[in-house]
């Protein structure tokens, strides 16, 4: 067969014949059996492809490879997606269907403790349907595109132009419908489409088992001497628990209430017991030898639950008395002794070192809810209830942020109780960490620590930016801090009035002059 540029057409079986007289450089020349789809374009132009678009598309082997294709984008999609569903399905939520009887989520469980078949088939898979959607690719649109770029194209680049926008096509094909819409998706509902593409997945596995054996013995060899664990640590922790009831209290499935008594709940983790505990010096108790009145007196000023019982004094611990089982007696006209049998009941004791969730698990171990807090030398620091604990996390409030331990003034300054925790001083104001925080608990620890003595009145330690100024005493205990910004516009009178107070203190208040002129750090 040969075409001209003049238009005429003669067929032949068994040669290539030249018809007219033109230049032959401006001739087109198809020979017998050659590929219609790709013509060799000569010089002229002005040309119609010897086979159209239009023809191209209504062809057998055409409609077969979009077919095709069209198959191999789908497959790709469900390995996408297959891949997607079962690394970002939750192990509670399949656990929560699977008991709900649903016994493909057990199948999607099963597959996440034993992933290793599964990601083999996965990428036997991807690989696969991407080979091939290149190969098909290819021959697909190359075809279309060169008898397109035919009419304005150089033939000398019509190949490459053609390949590379079939190339450019295959892969927006492939990114849009195979990869990012099905990743999307299974992204969006992880657990609907795990269960729903588990069927087929486990028939493939089954399929194409032999060579996924061999790809997993391969790949648990290499990451074994990589020392990567072979299976996935599915563990939660409290950080997990924390971002997953905040994502519901906003979304309005959980309320505040809930919100925040679980979060405060899992803040006892994070807190030792003297940050909850009552302590040594605010302790009401009776000795053995306490006289009726004074008993009647304590409990009248200072009506508790329960008291504690020391031989002497409060670092002899005896027990612990019943509050209601003196008020009996005295309603019965009975002597308040404590020497009567029974009236003392055993306590148990506890380090001060424990945290308050191991605090919480010893009451119960011990059904109590009373313990004597002690510290490394057996002195009694403290008491510390079920109450002490379960109040902040049933509070109204943030997490240990008592009202009454940390309150904001107008001025832009704190007024602090010295009993409070220096985690929630660090918690509160940004703080990365006090200067050997594991020596002290509270703020009235850490002033000592910083002077290195007990403080007086008017003291204060400058750290971090924050200026801490004793403003209250309770004995030898920092009773109150007012604690305010270090360039904050007040401090110069302060420092005055520090110097004009220093005199009262004689000797120990000019040394705590020396120890922090302009405040310590």
């Amino acid at each position: 067969m040969i075409v001209t540029a003049r238009g005429f057409l003669i067929l032949r079986t068994d040669t290539c014949v030249e018809i007219g007289g033109g230049d032959p450089d401006q001739d087109v020349v198809l020979r017998a059996g050659a590929n219609f789809s790709r013509p060799q374009i000569g010089a002229g132009r002005g040309l119609r492809p010897p086979v159209s678009v239009r023809h191209l598309w209504k062809t057998p082997v055409m409609l077969t490879q979009l077919v095709l294709i069209t198959l191999l984008i789908i497959g790709a999609a469900y390995f996408a997606m297959s891949e997607i569903a079962l690394a970002g399905s939750r192990k509670v939520r399949l656990e929560r269907m699977a008991e709900e009887g649903d016994h493909r989520a057990r199948l999607v469980l099963n597959l996440k403790e034993n992933p290793g078949y599964f990601f083999s088939v996965v990428q036997v898979g991807i690989n696969a349907v991407a080979i091939l959607g290149g190969v098909v690719g290819e021959a697909v649109f190359t075809d279309v595109f060169a008898a397109v770029f035919a009419y304005v194209v150089p033939p000398e680049a019509l190949t490459p132009v053609s390949f590379f926008c079939s190339f450019l096509l295959v892969t927006i094909l492939f990114v849009m419908f195979a990869d990012l819409i099905p990743k999307r998706v299974a992204m969006s509902c992880p657990e609907k489409v795990a269960v729903r593409c588990i069927g087929p997945m486990v028939t493939l596995i089954m399929l194409l088992k032999p060579l996924v054996w061999l790809l997993t013995v391969l790949a648990n060899a290499i990451m074994r001497m990589m020392r990567v664990p072979l299976n996935n640590q599915d563990q939660i922790t409290n950080e997990d628990v924390i971002a997953t009831v905040e994502a519901g209290a906003k979304a309005g499935v959980i309320a505040p209430l809930e919100h925040t008594a679980i979060t405060n709940m899992m803040g006892l983790e994070n807190h030792l017991v003297p940050s909850a505990m009552t302590a040594r010096d605010s302790i009401i108790y009776f000795s053995l030898d306490e006289s009726d009145e004074s008993i009647r007196e304590k409990i009248s000023l200072t009506p508790h639950n329960k008291f504690l019982v020391v031989d002497g004094d409060i670092d002899h611990v005896l027990g612990v008395v019943d509050g209601k089982q003196l008020l009996k007696l005295y309603a019965d006209g009975e002597s308040l002794s404590i020497r009567k049998p029974g009236i003392v009941q055993p306590i148990i004791t506890i380090p001060d070192s424990l945290t308050l969730t191991e605090t919480l698990d010893l009451f119960k171990k011990e059904s109590s809810d009373f313990a004597v807090v002690i510290n490394e030398y057996g002195l009694t620091v403290g008491i510390i209830t079920l109450k002490d604990i379960l109040w902040p996390v049933m509070g109204n409030y943030d997490v240990w942020a008592d009202d009454q331990l940390l309150v904001e003034r107008a001025d832009g300054t704190w007024l602090v109780d010295g009993s409070t925790p220096v985690d929630d001083i660090e918690r509160e104001f940004g703080i990365e960490s006090m200067p050997e925080e594991e020596t002290y608990e509270t703020v009235s620890g850490f002033i000592m620590y910083m002077l290195r003595r007990v403080p007086k009145r008017g003291d204060f330690v400058e750290y971090a930016g924050y200026r801490f100024e004793v403003t209250n005493m309770d004995g030898f205990h920092i009773d109150q801090v007012l604690m305010r910004r270090a360039d904050h516009h007040v401090k110069h009178a302060d420092k005055a009035e520090k110097v004009e107070k220093a005199p009262e203190g004689g000797a120990d208040a000019s040394a705590a002059d020396q120890i922090n002129p302009g405040g310590t750090k």
